[in-house]
């Protein structure tokens, strides 16, 4: 009977464990699947917002940048929200107090910013942008940021035999796979509208995931105290508890480092090619990337491996600089590639050492507190500081110069473990190394000859050129946009009103023009000032009114350049994104509208869609005509004017100019959109090559466009 007793006994104790652990098991489930869509949402919302609110303001660089800053400090106030509550608030007050945070998330829904939003003016685009995120995502936002760290801490103490560090892994790959799903499968595949729907559907199901977590939670035995669980998770190099603070300042600057590499590097690239998801999402991809194998299995960075790659990687740039300094260039993949190895290696430096330096459980929530402070300042620097700060992209390169820094001494220090005078020394070493590296990088951003003034604002780097000063006959000024020309202008009086640059008497435009020349007077918009070259064309009936986004673009025009001035008719500049501007303007009932918004080489898409092109019509008088510059090195435009052509119904011609240096004239690429057929007979087309044979590509809307098709590899 005893041992009968005993037997049931050992059975049902039995049938209990199985389904403690079958319990367990579904709660570590549930939490990994709500870690992961959680952070695929938290970075799928991100170049999703960024789409609907970038034509607004210009579709430059800087509204990314201003993005990712937004992103980063709400991250960080996720990540104190969570911290606090669990040093502060008893357990269950905690799974009440964030399950009414998850309702509050859930009310706030839509995301799709109203179009009340829209800027009114060019002032303080920045904080308008962060305003605007702030009401349409905050809350949402707000949620997904804190979520994992909470959850982290919650599970580390219902199971502290697991070490939570893994499920960080686990979030920046759910991060890295939706930033990578979206330029490639999203963004092609779904238009604007519902990929907010279908955001919104998978945010209810993480908030239910999240419900049902925290109801397992609750009934959790070691949720019924306040007083913490202090787990132990042995990893190599973990500081003693708890971590001093010599240990928190390395946190903050570790990752403050990547994030000034990885939108320094993000603005460099957006600068030349495009402002688009694609290239948003690459560098931030190798950003979490470098988290992904960090923090995934601890043995993966090898502080000597990593420390080797990232020298070598500087010496190949401070290489790049001396080819360029000899004449030779490289090629635009090359040049990419390069940037972004440059952001890998520093990301894997800077992260490792932060996991080399990580604390024990009881102190995760704080951890993730000071990556995500780091995160942020690094992002402030980049996306704030530096604007206003440099004349040029200086920031990259003193991110550039600080990874050196910690790489070498950690290599240094990693082949001199044990060893104190040694490791003296190797700091000794690498100081003075560094300060080459640092004379180096700085050298070669000096002043080149003939430079006026640069300035830098929000919307990129503008500076004006001197050039031929001593030969009379082509002593002339000259404008650039970021590494492209944007305009120049002859000093000589009897020159200084001709057409130069793009513009010339035999470009698309200047013919497009001298056609309406015959008639008493005309009415010309251009979207896009540089500096004022089209005015020159201008007769005294005539009125021109131009529309630019940059008010120092506007300034320098005017004080160094005399188009503006010396315009024979009416002219008047409009200050503001160049769409939003008509869209508030009455029908202009313009002759010729001039479409050439371009910042350096990035072309600014919402320019360029079916519902742009259908506004470009109301101002445009009948029989008038589109003229669009397509001039472009990394780009194939012609097949999106096509498609627009044929939507509309329009004739197209191609005029390519060729360079004449004598009138300061550069090939030129536009394309003519018109139903006027006598215009495109009394303007022959001048071609190079076969723009019928670069295929087609499907219709561009607000909601649906894609550069990846149009890349010139």
């Amino acid at each position: 009977m005893l041992w009968r007793i005993i037997d049931q006994w050992a059975g049902k104790m039995a049938l209990k464990n199985h389904r403690l652990e079958r319990a367990r098991t579904w709660t570590v489930l549930v939490f990994a699947s709500s870690t992961f869509l959680g952070a695929f949402l938290l970075f799928q919302l991100q170049p999703l917002i960024a789409r609907f609110i970038l034509p607004w303001f210009g579709g430059v660089p800087g509204v990314w940048t201003t993005c990712m800053v937004f992103y980063q400090a709400l991250l960080v106030a996720g990540y104190l929200y969570a911290h606090l509550l669990q040093r502060l608030v008893k357990v269950r007050r905690q799974i009440v107090m964030h399950c009414c945070f998850t309702i509050a998330a859930m009310m706030s829904l839509p995301i799709e910013p109203s179009a009340a939003w829209k800027p009114t003016g060019t002032s303080l685009p920045a904080l308008h942008i962060v305003e605007l995120l702030g009401a349409a995502v905050g809350l949402p936002y707000l949620l997904l940021s804190a979520t994992s760290p909470l959850m982290q801490a919650w599970l580390s103490r219902a199971f502290p035999e697991r070490s939570p560090y893994g499920f960080y892994a686990l979030s920046n790959l759910g991060s890295m796979l939706a930033l990578l799903s979206y330029p490639f499968l999203f963004e092609p595949a779904i238009d604007l509208k519902m990929q907010s729907m279908l955001w919104c559907w998978l945010f209810g199901l993480f908030a239910a995931l999240n419900i049902i977590y925290t109801v397992a939670f609750w009934s959790n035995e070691a949720f019924k105290t306040r007083e913490t669980i202090v787990v132990h998770f042995p990893l190599s190099g973990h500081p003693e508890l708890p971590p001093s603070w010599s240990h928190r300042i390395q946190w903050l600057v570790l990752t403050a480092c990547a994030s000034l590499m990885l939108l320094a590097t993000t603005n460099m690239v957006c600068q030349d090619i495009a402002v688009v998801p694609l290239l948003w999402v690459l560098p931030l991809s190798l950003y979490l990337l470098s988290f992904i194998i960090c923090f995934g299995r601890a043995r993966w960075y090898h502080q000597k491996a990593w420390g080797l790659l990232t020298v070598l990687v500087f010496c190949l740039l401070s290489c790049r600089e001396l080819l360029e300094g000899f004449g030779y260039s490289i090629h635009l993949l090359g040049e990419s590639v390069l940037y972004f190895a440059a952001l890998f290696a520093v990301c894997m430096v800077c992260h490792g050492e932060c996991l080399r330096l990580s604390p024990e459980a009881e102190y995760l929530t704080e951890f993730y507190l000071y990556i995500g402070l780091g995160g942020a300042l690094g992002g402030l620097a980049a996306g704030l500081v530096a604007p206003n700060l440099f004349r040029s992209y200086l920031e990259w390169k003193i991110g550039v110069i600080a990874s050196f820094a910690v790489a070498l001494m950690g290599l240094i220090r990693s082949s001199a473990e044990g060893y104190g005078k040694v490791r003296f020394l190797s700091l000794l070493f690498a100081f003075p190394t560094t300060f080459l590296g640092v004379f180096h990088l700085l050298s070669s951003d000096r002043d080149p000859a003939g430079l006026i003034e640069t300035t830098r604002n929000f919307y990129g780097v503008v500076a004006v050129y001197e050039q031929n000063s001593v030969d009379c006959s082509r002593h002339q000024m000259i404008m650039k946009h970021g590494t492209t020309s944007h305009g120049g202008q002859f000093i000589a009086a009897l020159k200084k009103r001709w057409p130069t640059a793009y513009y010339g008497e035999q470009s698309g435009v200047g013919r497009t023009i001298g056609y309406y020349l015959k008639q008493k007077s005309m009415r010309v918009g251009i979207v896009g000032l540089g500096v004022g070259t089209l005015a020159s064309y201008s007769r005294p009936e005539d009125e021109y009114r131009f529309y630019e986004i940059n008010p120092e673009v506007l300034r320098m025009g005017r004080q160094y350049f005399t188009y503006l001035d010396d315009c024979r008719g009416n002219c008047e500049v409009v200050l503001g994104d160049g769409r939003v501007s008509l869209e508030r303007d009455p029908p202009q009932n313009f002759d010729v509208l001039v479409l050439d918004a371009f910042s350096s080489d990035a072309i600014p898409v919402h320019l360029l869609t079916r519902e742009a092109f259908a506004l470009y019509r109301k101002h445009l008088a009948p029989g008038g005509a589109i003229a669009v510059h397509i001039t472009n090195r990394y780009l194939r435009l012609a097949p999106v004017l096509q498609g627009i052509a044929e939507h509309f119904g329009l004739k197209t011609a191609r005029i390519i100019n060729k360079e004449d240096e004598d009138r300061m004239v550069y090939d030129a690429d536009w394309i003519l959109l018109t139903k006027n057929e006598e215009l495109l007979k009394s303007a022959p087309v001048i071609m190079i090559g076969e723009e019928r044979d670069e295929g087609s590509v499907p219709l561009w809307t607000d909601h649906y466009n894609s550069l990846f098709p149009l890349l010139k590899y």
